[in-house]
Formats: C-alpha cells, sequence, structure tokens
C-alpha cells in the first residue's frame, strides 16, 4: 500500500474507487434488507431490532441503478448480496438478474444464513447468481437453537446441499466460534465441510453487535482456531497468492479441500481492503467499522443523473481511513449494528 496522501490533495483523475492509501474499490457489498429471519446472540437482540422504515429502502430499480454505476463506470467487478438475510427481499431473483445483464458483467455472489435457499437455488443460479457463503456455527441442533434462537438448523444444512447440486461452487461455509458455546466443533465443522466439498471460512467475532457487548478476552483467535485444527489436520499454507481476500487459506490433508481463517481482530487485512458498501436505504460506506456515510439515496431521488452519483461515490471512497482501528485506544463500533451494514 502506497503511503496515505495529504488530506488536502486532490483526488487523483481516475474514474476508479481510489482511497488516499492508493486502495481500489472493486468489491460491492449490497445490503437489501436490515431484516433477518434468525436471531443470532452476537448480530441482534432477541426481540429483532427496529427496523429501518420502508419508505428510506432502495427499490430495486434504485437498487439495480446504483450497482450498474458502480460496474459500467467506477470499476466495481464484483458484486455481493448480503442482508440482514437477503433471501428476504422478494425481488431478489429479479435483481439478481438484472445485473448479471450488465457488461461487463460482474461476479455475483451472496451471504445468507441459508433458511429458504433449498427452495430458491435453482431460480437464483438461472437468474445468474455465482457463488453463495452460507452462515453455519454449529452442526448440533440444541446450540443452534441457542445461538440463532430459532430451531432451523435442518433447514441450513438442506440450503447447502442444494446451493453445491445446483452449482453454486465453490460453496463457501462462515462459522463464528463463541468461547464457551460451540469453540469446541472446529474440528467437526472443518470435517463435516471437507467430506461435502464446502470450503470453511471461520471468521473472528467482530465488535458490530448491537448491544455493544463483545469483549476481547472472549475473542476465539485466528492463532487458537489454527492450533485446534492442527490436533486432527495436517495444515499447509495455500500457494494460490491471498491478494485483497479476507481469509488467509491452508490446504487440509494435503488438499484440494482448503480451510480459511478470517482474522478481522487479530489479523487485519486493511491494507489490502477493496470493498465498498452500500446499505439497503441507500448510504455508501467505505468501511464496515466507519462512523461515517454518504448518502446516495437523496441524490438519487432528485434528479441526479449517473454522473453526478459517480462523483459522491468517488468522493466517499477518497476519505477511507487507513484501517478499523479496533486495535488501538478509543475504539468506537459503528452506530448501526452489522445486520444494517451488511456482511
Amino acid at each position: 500500500m502506497v503511503p496515505g496522501r495529504d488530506p488536502d490533495e486532490p483526488r487523483p483523475a481516475t474514474p476508479l474507487l481510489i482511497d488516499r492509501f492508493g486502495r481500489i474499490a472493486t468489491d460491492l457489498r449490497v445490503s437489501l434488507t436490515d431484516r433477518c429471519n434468525l436471531r443470532c446472540t452476537y448480530c441482534m437482540p432477541a426481540d429483532g431490532l427496529d427496523w429501518l422504515p420502508s419508505p428510506t429502502l432502495l427499490t430495486d430499480d434504485e437498487l439495480v441503478r446504483l450497482i450498474r454505476i458502480a460496474v459500467t463506470r467506477l470499476g466495481v467487478t464484483n458484486v455481493r448480496f448480503t442482508g440482514g438475510e437477503p433471501l428476504l427481499r422478494r425481488g431478489l431473483t429479479d435483481i439478481v438478474a438484472e445485473v448479471s445483464t450488465l457488461e461487463p458483467r460482474p461476479r455475483i455472489s451472496m451471504t445468507t444464513n441459508g433458511i429458504g435457499l433449498a427452495r430458491r437455488a435453482a431460480d437464483l443460479v438461472a437468474a445468474g447468481l455465482d457463488r453463495v457463503n452460507v452462515s453455519l456455527d454449529t452442526l448440533r441442533p440444541d446450540r443452534f437453537a441457542t445461538i440463532t434462537r430459532r430451531d432451523r438448523l435442518a433447514d441450513v444444512l438442506a440450503g447447502l446441499a442444494a446451493a453445491r447440486n445446483a452449482g453454486l461452487t465453490p460453496v463457501k461455509v462462515n462459522a463464528v466460534l463463541l468461547r464457551g458455546v460451540n469453540d469446541d466443533e472446529a474440528v467437526d465443522l472443518l470435517g463435516y465441510c471437507v467430506d461435502r466439498g464446502y470450503q470453511l471460512r471461520f471468521i473472528e467475532q467482530m465488535p458490530l453487535d448491537p448491544q455493544h457487548g463483545w469483549r476481547r478476552d472472549e475473542l476465539v483467535t485466528a492463532d487458537e482456531i489454527l492450533a485446534v485444527l492442527r490436533t486432527t489436520f495436517d495444515l499447509t499454507a495455500s500457494e494460490t497468492p491471498r491478494g485483497s481476500a479476507p481469509a488467509e487459506r491452508w490446504r487440509v490433508d494435503g488438499g484440494p479441500a482448503e480451510v480459511g481463517v478470517i482474522g478481522s481482530v487479530t489479523r487485519p487485512f486493511c491494507a489490502d481492503c477493496d470493498r465498498t458498501r452500500l446499505t439497503a436505504d441507500g448510504q455508501l460506506r467505505n468501511c464496515l467499522f466507519s462512523q461515517a456515510e454518504t448518502d446516495l439515496r437523496t441524490p438519487l431521488r432528485t434528479g441526479a443523473d449517473d454522473a453526478e452519483i459517480a462523483e459522491h461515490w468517488r468522493a466517499g471512497m477518497w476519505s477511507k481511513l487507513a484501517g478499523h482501528s479496533i486495535n488501538e485506544d478509543g475504539f468506537a463500533q459503528p452506530i448501526r449494528p452489522m445486520s444494517a451494514i451488511g456482511g
């Protein structure tokens, strides 16, 4: 990463989403809704949250327009739909179909809890979805009910199998280990995924809960996860360059199976971040942990043309900070919880 530029230095004359540290965002995360049909303890309270007011949410046409601007004017090459739970967005399949017609065509993926995926995977593939990440923190029904406050493990496992059978490969599994809850399942989760051809990614728990109850001493770190996995599996570093990918990857027992660990807290990868984020209510976030947002909904709804909206987007990304500051004194969680930001 190049050294940071002077804050007063003008932005370079490039159409791309460059920031002051020379990073260029090519990966767009689009939150389709802040609603979810689970209540994971590390994400939201049992009674849910105050959902975003419907009039503030972008319509399907507005979402597609902003994605088109990102792809055709700003150099975005990857579009990932997130939530909340994106499968709750009524127009999801049509949105995917519209985005798949863009030129140049972006790679299209989705992060989901998997509930409802079994009945929709084939239609999403037909619409143009390329790949899927499914959240799965435990293989035990009782623990699943404890963590998510819902008895839906069978639906998630069925969704994973349907995604694989529909061709949404490689199917990736996202797992968060919680100390004293499911941190003894790392080996079982990896064995389950290796046997079925899924790619497992362990993610360090991040301070994004609305209750602000995250504690560093309860964090199951990347080093701990790898140490536990190595009691059963032989792990060798992947020879594939990591690039801007968040996961460090290891071959399992010589491959071809791999496991990844996303050490957002203890092994931050901010220097290589290539993400730009759009919330369901049309706010641009240049970092998952940003305290500021750039409003794209207002210009979108007050007659701005595509060129003007693109300039707003570029300006918002130019102000991106060097990193998330989790490991620095004075760190403050973003006001929005994870469900309202998008994964």
